[in-house]
C-alpha cells in the first residue's frame, strides 16, 4: 500500500534549500498523487520515477533546487516548460497562483490540468511546442524548463521580464546536461551553473522554422555570447 500523505520528516533537510517558501511548498504538495499507484511506495523517495510516456517526475531536490533558483514571490509570473504529471506546477502554485504550463504529449497535459483542479491548483496548462513559449500571457518574472533542451531556446528568454529568472537543463545527450540559471538584467543576460542533472529531452514539434524570426535573431546572439559560441 503505498503513502497517503508526506512523511513527518518530508522534506528530507538539504543544506542547500533555505527558501522557506519552497520547503512549505515541498511538504505540502502530496507528491503521491502525481505518480502513478504501483509507484506510490516510493513518491517519498528522493529520486525520479517513471510516469508514463518516456517521462518521468523530477527529483524532488532537483525540483527544490530548481525552485528556488527562481526567486519566486506570490506575485511572480511563471511559465513552466514540460508539464509531465503536474507536480512541478503545483509546487510552484503553493507559492504564486499565477502559473502556465506547457506540455508536448496530449495525455499527459490532460491528465495534469484535471489532477491540478481537483486538488485547487490554478495552474493553466495547454499541449504545445515548449521552446515557443506562451507569448499570449508573457512577460514572465520566470521561466523553468523540466526537460533537457539542446540549446537555450531565444523565445523563452524574450518571453522574461526584467530581472526575470530562466531556469533551464542544458545538454546534447543524457551525460553532459548541465542546469543553468540565466538572468535577464538591464545590463544584458547572465549566467550561473546551478548542477549536473539528467533529465529526459524536451521534444520540440514547431519551433525549428519560427525560431527563425528576425524579432529572436538578437536574443540568440546575446546567448551565443554568454554561452561563448
Amino acid at each position: 500500500m503505498g503513502a497517503q500523505r508526506p512523511p513527518a520528516h518530508w522534506p528530507p533537510p538539504w543544506p542547500d534549500i533555505t527558501d522557506r517558501a519552497v520547503l512549505h511548498a515541498m511538504a505540502t504538495v502530496p507528491r503521491h498523487l502525481f505518480v502513478p499507484e504501483h509507484y506510490r511506495d516510493q513518491a517519498y523517495d528522493d529520486m525520479p520515477l517513471p510516469i508514463g510516456f518516456e517521462q518521468t517526475i523530477s527529483q524532488p531536490y532537483i525540483v527544490a533546487l530548481m525552485t528556488q533558483a527562481l526567486r519566486l514571490r506570490p506575485t511572480s509570473r511563471v511559465l513552466e516548460i514540460g508539464t509531465g504529471s503536474g507536480y512541478q506546477a503545483a509546487i510552484l502554485a503553493q507559492i504564486t497562483p499565477h502559473v502556465w504550463s506547457i506540455e508536448t504529449l496530449p495525455e499527459l497535459a490532460q491528465a495534469a490540468q484535471k489532477r491540478l483542479a481537483a486538488l485547487g491548483y490554478p495552474v493553466q496548462v495547454r499541449v504545445g511546442d515548449g521552446r515557443l513559449g506562451w507569448p499570449e500571457h508573457a512577460p514572465f518574472d520566470a521561466i523553468i524548463v523540466t526537460a533537457a533542451a539542446p540549446d537555450v531556446p531565444p523565445a523563452l528568454v524574450a518571453q522574461l521580464a526584467e530581472g526575470g529568472r530562466l531556469v533551464i537543463p542544458v545538454g546534447e545527450t543524457t551525460w553532459d546536461q548541465l542546469l543553468w540559471l540565466i538572468q535577464k538584467t538591464p545590463g544584458g543576460l547572465r549566467r550561473e551553473l546551478l548542477a549536473e542533472v539528467r533529465f529526459v529531452p524536451l521534444v520540440a514539434t514547431m519551433s525549428v522554422g519560427q525560431e527563425d524570426d528576425p524579432a529572436l535573431v538578437a536574443v540568440r546572439q546575446q546567448l551565443q555570447e554568454l554561452f561563448g559560441q
